[in-house]
């Protein structure tokens, strides 16, 4: 999948791609300690939009990863 030549779009790719699953972990995180937490208060609407921004920077990362690597030619005999 991502055999080739990596170009700078893919490693921008790679760190964007890196960054949405740090934040997507933290979220999880989060609902991990408040669920233990006494009293249980835990609010979905404050997490909404890191979860939805962490999957669009995912998808949008994993994009940039495939279209950065230049494949190889085909070398014709």
């Amino acid at each position: 999948m991502f055999s080739g030549e990596k170009t700078r779009i893919f490693w921008w790719g790679l760190v964007i791609f890196g960054i949405a699953i740090v934040e997507l972990f933290t979220v999880l995180w989060y609902w991990l300690v408040s669920y233990s937490s006494y009293p249980y208060y835990f609010n979905w609407i404050v997490l909404g939009p890191p979860i939805f921004g962490g999957v669009v920077f995912l998808l949008i990362g994993l994009y940039m990863m495939i279209s950065g690597v230049k494949k190889e030619e085909a070398i014709a005999s």
